[in-house]
């Protein structure tokens, strides 16, 4: 899945110079009034300095500390600020100063509450906060057979576990975990506003040194390798934190970092970070103009060509990369330069004839051109970058519902002059807290992203496919929380294409610019699966998804996750884009979840299905696996396209099925299990290679399902790996990473893939496919 979306699309600034192409007006029912005033209200404008970032300015804004975030059991997961369902194109939040009901209580909240717990704890309730309890009376009798037995028991016991993590607002949300640069990043945030208070860096510090392997470093994802930029970040945390340079644990870390290049040899993202204490000399990062925003959708390296969570990044950076800001630095570095005395070592350009080359002397182009850059001009690009950055602010005030560019939209915002408590910084500062998980030890782990929209349709599929009757309350609440979240306005897609009409589902709480082709195809299954008290209205919201998916269709009959036709060879080129995939290419796992939906919808034989059919068919590796670009990797690829397939109606005989089925039946682990490590992405040797996971044994296990080899060996003892690793309580547990925001470069644990994926297994393994029970195309 994609990691980032979820929300009502925004007029993307239409009319101005800064968002050519996309949809007029500005955004309705913004938190506080962002959308209302795109400019400072007072102070200093661009040419100015930074001033009034006090605490005392933003009352609440940032930095409460523990008691804000209590915590509800191991590992308390939160929801942002709740928006009535059916709404409209509106959608107003909560104001902040607004308590939640509480958890359980029945409300009809559109979102949870900031206070609220899901996932552990209220799990560990069981308050049949479903609707109807944690029951699973209406689950069809057990089969015959001690296989089936035991997965029938397996599967009840999920269910349960699955009906207590519900929301009372219908929504699941497990935890998004990803690497200790969050962490780092918020301090360092904090840091450059003056607002870093003791308990927050307490806790953050407590969660980055657990995260410390015995060699001092720290990787990006469990049981990977050391990672420079990972380890730099999270050193320079602990000592904002103030663990001394001469510690054990921090002398293993700076020496490891000295051994491995120093700073210098980090991403540009980790030398920005250090440049805005004076760390990094901003004459050695990438120029990155704001003019860029000035560019039309048809030239190359406009802001369009760029994937939206790299957009919704970039934009912000131009301003900081034009005001070049400088905070006192509280300590020197010097200990993790190879050479103190020559911090900033030149670098050796590539050859002119190389696209590397070319793109490193644009760069120095650009740095002579800052010094030339007409200052009107400068000024108007940013004020534009400024526009386009308010405009996109969301309800809950986030940006895009993921982290990154709400830390840089506010760092960029503050610079131009918005002081802390101004409308769009207050709302944007205490969005930002929404991201932090508080576990019962008192460490802070802060999300990317939030996940309930892709982690409420995925559990709805399981529990239905695991046999729970249609119209169960908690299936029911769950479509009515689902419906709540469609997206009636344009975003950013309209760039491309300004004829389509709205319709579609995000993955966040709230990101209405960017709705997502994956969680929409997704939703519609779940929709498809629940018998819903208003059909009507669920034929219309699964309607107007269906023709935005159809819409999204790129030239090559494939579906990229959040635009069409993105696929420009250059902005990977860019100095500045190290770290990691920038644009939004069609994948063979969001072009396989659109074609189920499609034929779910009697949809297979439409001429744009059978485009994206033949496509994937041409994707197929040799060696009969799919390439996994949101999950990891071959195993969900394969796992995502072989159901597909078989939906659109290519028999379970044919050549690419049965590739398919060779191929995972030769990846499966001893145990039974099937398990892909995330260096495959680096390291074709390790496909299909790793230790068993739930998710990806559930992922294999549903291709050999769809392929017909429900009573093929291979199944039975994937199923057998997944009864025999499930817990009492009816979860399974998965340290390792099995999602993906960047291949490589971004990893991701959704803590329920390992609960929602072995429960569709272990359901189409004892109820037959979802596709057949429905009638086919």
């Amino acid at each position: 899945m994609t990691a980032t979306t979820d929300g009502s699309a925004e007029g993307a600034g239409a009319g101005s110079e800064t968002a050519p192409g996309a949809a007029p007006g500005p955004r309705a029912g913004a938190a506080a009034g962002p959308g209302t005033d795109p400019g400072p209200p007072d102070g200093p404008g661009p040419d100015g300095p930074a001033g009034g970032y006090g605490l005392a300015a933003a009352p609440g804004a940032a930095g409460a500390g523990p008691a804000a975030r209590p915590a509800a059991g191991p590992r308390a997961e939160y929801g942002p600020p709740g928006r009535t369902p059916g709404a409209g194109g509106a959608r107003p939040a909560r104001p902040a100063a607004e308590p939640g009901p509480t958890v359980g209580a029945g409300s009809a909240d559109r979102t949870g509450p900031a206070g609220s717990a899901a996932g552990s704890g209220a799990a560990a309730a069981g308050t049949g906060r479903g609707g109807g309890g944690p029951t699973t009376a209406d689950l069809p009798a057990p089969p015959d057979g001690t296989r089936r037995q035991e997965a029938y028991e397996a599967a009840a016991r999920a269910t349960r576990h699955l009906l207590a993590r519900q929301d009372a607002a219908g929504w699941w949300k497990g935890d998004l975990e990803t690497n200790v640069t969050m962490d780092a990043e918020d301090l360092l945030l904090r840091q450059f506003l003056g607002i870093r208070d003791e308990a927050t860096t307490r806790a953050a510090a407590l969660f980055i040194r657990g995260e410390q392997r015995d060699d001092g470093t720290w990787a990006t994802f469990h049981g990977g390798p050391p990672e420079l930029s990972a380890t730099i970040e999270a050193y320079v945390a602990l000592r904002l934190a103030g663990d001394a340079p001469d510690a054990p644990h921090m002398a293993r870390a700076s020496a490891w970092i000295r051994a491995h290049g120093g700073i210098a040899s980090a991403r540009v993202f980790t030398r920005i970070w250090l440049a805005l204490f004076g760390w990094w000399s901003w004459d050695h990062l990438p120029e990155l103009p704001p003019e860029l925003v000035f560019l039309p959708p048809w030239v190359p390296l406009n802001i369009y060509d760029f994937g939206c969570w790299a957009r919704q990044t970039i934009v912000p950076l131009t301003i900081v990369s034009a005001l070049r800001p400088v905070r006192p630095a509280p300590f020197a570095l010097d200990e993790l330069h190879t050479d103190a005395r020559v911090p900033n070592p030149a670098r050796r350009l590539a050859p002119l004839a190389s696209w590397d080359g070319a793109f490193q002397r644009m760069d120095r182009a650009l740095h002579v051109y800052r010094r030339f850059a007409p200052r009107r001009l400068r000024k108007a690009a940013m004020s534009a970058a400024a526009r386009w950055i308010v405009e996109r602010q969301e309800n809950d005030g986030c940006w895009g519902g993921i982290q990154p560019p709400a830390v840089y939209s506010v760092i960029a915002l503050h610079l131009l002059g918005y002081d802390l408590g101004h409308p769009v910084m207050r709302a944007g500062l205490e969005s930002l807290d929404r991201f932090a998980v508080w576990r019962e030890d008192g460490a802070r782990m802060i999300e990317a992203c939030q996940s309930p929209v892709w982690d409420t349709c995925l559990a709805a599929i399981a529990l239905a496919d695991a046999g729970l009757r249609p119209d169960h309350p908690a299936l029911v609440k769950a479509a009515d929380w689902m419906l709540g979240e469609e997206i009636a306005r344009t975003g950013d897609w309209a760039v491309r294409r300004p004829g389509l009409a709205p319709g579609g589902w995000a993955f966040e709480f709230h990101n209405d610019t960017y709705p997502d082709i994956d969680d929409t195809a997704e939703v519609v299954l779940a929709l498809r699966r629940v018998k819903h008290p208003d059909p009507a209205r669920v034929e219309a919201a699964i309607a107007r998804g269906v023709s935005w998916n159809l819409g999204m269709q790129s030239k090559n009959g494939a579906w990229g996750a959040f635009d069409a036709d993105n696929t420009s060879p250059f902005p990977n080129r860019l100095p500045f884009c190290d770290f990691g995939e920038v644009i939004d290419p069609p994948s063979a796992d969001v072009t396989a979840h659109v074609v189920e939906m499609l034929a779910f919808e009697g949809k297979a034989g439409d001429a744009r299905t059978r485009r994206g059919v033949a496509w994937l068919l041409a994707e197929q590796e040799p060696d009969g696996g799919w390439f996994g670009r949101w999950g990891t990797n071959y195993v969900y690829g394969t796992g995502s396209v072989v159901p597909a397939l078989t939906a659109a109606g290519i028999a379970p005989g044919h050549p690419a099925i049965r590739r398919a089925v060779r191929w995972l039946e030769s990846v499966q682990n001893e145990d039974g299990g099937w398990g892909e490590d995330q260096r495959s992405y680096k390291d074709r040797s390790w496909a299909g290679k790793g230790a068993s996971t739930p998710s990806q044994t559930a992922w294999a296990l549903m291709a050999l399902l769809s392929a017909g080899e429900r009573d093929g060996k291979a199944v039975e003892r994937g199923v057998a790996h997944l009864v025999a690793a499930q817990r009492e309580d009816g979860s399974w547990d998965e340290p390792h990473f099995t999602g993906t925001g960047f291949p490589w470069d971004f990893s991701i644990n959704y803590h329920l893939y390992r609960q929602v994926f072995p429960l569709t297994a272990l359901g189409r393994y004892l109820h037959g496919e979802p596709f057949a029970a429905a009638g086919g195309s």
